[in-house]
C-alpha cells in the first residue's frame, strides 16, 4: 500500500473512532501515530516526532491567548455580565411580539463579545434568559432553540478561541480574522432576530407578551451594561488600535472582567479558584485536541495527501466557485456529529491548501481570511444541527422537560437563517473583507 492510500485510508479510520466515541483528541493522534508508523516502518520515529511536535504545538506565544478567553468569559459571568446584557435588551424589545426571545439573542451578541466560546456563551445565557421566557409563555421548544443558536455567536463575534485557532494553523493575521468576523458576527444577531420574528408570526401561541418597560427604566438598565462596552473597547479597540497584540488584548480582557467581578462581589477567593480550575479544564481539553490533530497532519504531510488532492481537484476543471460550495457542504455533514473546534483542526490542513489554489479574484491574504469565516459560519451552523448539534444539548439538559423534537423543530428556522447569511456571504465577499486595510 502507498503512502497516499494510508492517508486516504486513515479518514474512514478516524471516524470509526469518533463514531466509537473516543475522544476527538485521543483518535486524531490514534490514527496519527498508527498512519506514522506504517509509513515509516517503525515505532522509533514516530516516537521522535511527538517529541517535537508536542513542542513545537505548546511553545506557540499565539497558543496562550485560548485560556485567556476562556478566563475572560469565567470572570464575565461572575461580574454578572450576563443579566446584565439580558436586562437591558429585554427593557427594549420585551414587549415586541417574540421581544423577550430576541432579547436572548442580543444579550447571547454581547456575551459572545468578552467570551469567546459557543457552548459558554449558551450555557451562561440560558441559566438567565430560560426563566424569563417560561415566565412569558414562550414555548419550551422554541425558547431552547433561541438560546442554542444565540450561543453560537459566541465563536461568531470577535472574540473567538476558533478562529484564534485557525490563524495559527493556516499562518493568517488574529487581528485582521477578527475584524473580518465583526459584520458577518452582527448579521447573524440580525438574522436570528429576522428568523424570531417570523417563528411568532407562524407560531401564534409560541411567544407571550410583556408589558412595556418605562423609558426611564430601559436607560438605567443600559447605563448597567457599561462595564461590557469597556471591557470591548479596551480588548478589541486596543487590538486594532495597535496598542498591544490579541494575546496582550486578551490577557487585558481578563484582568478587566476579574477587577469588574470583584467589585461586584462575584469575585471571591473560592470563585477564583474555581475559574481558574475551570479553565486549566477547558484549556487542557482544547490544548489535547490541538496535539492530536497536529499528529495526524504531521502524518497526513507526510503522505503528501493535502497536496496530491489540492492538484487533483485543480486537474479537474471545477470553478473555485463548484470546489468552495462542496466543501461548505462537507463542513454541513461533518457538524452533524462533530464538534466545531475538532473540525476545524482535521479539515483545515487539508482544505486549505485546495482553496489557496484556487482563484477567487481576490489577493491570497484576502481570500484566507474570507475563507476562514465561511468555515466558522458553516462551523456554527453544525452546532445547532439535528441530530447532534451540541449547543441543542446543553440547553435541553436545563429544560429536561422540553422535548429534543421540540427543539428540532424550532432551530430548523435558525439554521435557515444561517444558510442564507451564508450565500449572501459566498455571493459577496466583500461584506467580508470591506473593513479590512
Amino acid at each position: 500500500m502507498s503512502n497516499l492510500e494510508i492517508g486516504i485510508w486513515s479518514f474512514p479510520a478516524l471516524l470509526l473512532l469518533i463514531f466509537l466515541r473516543v475522544p476527538i483528541g485521543l483518535a486524531m493522534f490514534s490514527a496519527g501515530f498508527a498512519g506514522m508508523w506504517m509509513v515509516m516502518g517503525n515505532t522509533r520515529l514516530p516516537m521522535a516526532q511527538l517529541k517535537d511536535i508536542a513542542f513545537t504545538t505548546f511553545s506557540s506565544y499565539s497558543l496562550s491567548i485560548v485560556p485567556m478567553f476562556l478566563l475572560m468569559g469565567y470572570f464575565a459571568t461572575l461580574g454578572g455580565m450576563s443579566q446584565s446584557l439580558f436586562k437591558a435588551a429585554e427593557n427594549f424589545l420585551g414587549h415586541r411580539r417574540g421581544g423577550v426571545a430576541m432579547a436572548a439573542i442580543g444579550a447571547c451578541a454581547g456575551f459572545g463579545a468578552i467570551c469567546g466560546s459557543s457552548l459558554a456563551t449558551a450555557a451562561t445565557m440560558s441559566r438567565v434568559a430560560l426563566p424569563e421566557l417560561k415566565r412569558y409563555g414562550y414555548d419550551g421548544g422554541f425558547s431552547t432553540a433561541t438560546l442554542a443558536a444565540g450561543g453560537t455567536l459566541g465563536i461568531l463575534i470577535p472574540p473567538s478561541v476558533v478562529l484564534v485557532i485557525y490563524a495559527i494553523l493556516t499562518e493568517q493575521n488574529i487581528a485582521k480574522l477578527f475584524l473580518a468576523a465583526f459584520v458577518p458576527g452582527v448579521l447573524a444577531a440580525i438574522g436570528y432576530m429576522v428568523a424570531v420574528s417570523i417563528y411568532v408570526r407562524m407560531n401564534p401561541g409560541s411567544a407571550g407578551v410583556r408589558p412595556p418597560v418605562p423609558m426611564g427604566e430601559r436607560f438605567r438598565a443600559l447605563l448597567d451594561v457599561w462595564p461590557v462596552l469597556l471591557v470591548f473597547i479596551a480588548v478589541v479597540g486596543g487590538i486594532y488600535g495597535g496598542i498591544f497584540t490579541p494575546t496582550e488584548g486578551a490577557a487585558v480582557g481578563a484582568l478587566g472582567t476579574g477587577i469588574i467581578a470583584l467589585a461586584n462581589g462575584g469575585l471571591t477567593f473560592r470563585t477564583l479558584l474555581d475559574s481558574f480550575t475551570d479553565t486549566a479544564r477547558s484549556s487542557a481539553m482544547i490544548f489535547f485536541i490541538v496535539l492530536g490533530a497536529a499528529f495526524y497532519n504531521a502524518f497526513l504531510a507526510r503522505t503528501r495527501l493535502p497536496q496530491e488532492l489540492s492538484s487533483w481537484v485543480v486537474e479537474l476543471g471545477m470553478s473555485p466557485l463548484a470546489v468552495l460550495v462542496a466543501i461548505l457542504a462537507i463542513y454541513l455533514v461533518l457538524g452533524c456529529f462533530m464538534d466545531s473546534l475538532s473540525m476545524i483542526l482535521l479539515t483545515i490542513p487539508i482544505f486549505f491548501p485546495v482553496i489557496m489554489a484556487m482563484d477567487f479574484g481576490l489577493s491570497p491574504e484576502h481570500t484566507a481570511i474570507w475563507f476562514g469565516i465561511l468555515v466558522l459560519i458553516v462551523v456554527e451552523v453544525g452546532l445547532i444541527t439535528p441530530p447532534v448539534g451540541m449547543n441543542l444539548f446543553v440547553i435541553n439538559a436545563m429544560s429536561p422537560e422540553t422535548p429534543m423534537v421540540s427543539t428540532y423543530r424550532a432551530v430548523m428556522y435558525y439554521v435557515m437563517s444561517d444558510l442564507v447569511r451564508v450565500v449572501l456571504l459566498v455571493a459577496f465577499p466583500a461584506i467580508t473583507l470591506f473593513l479590512l486595510p
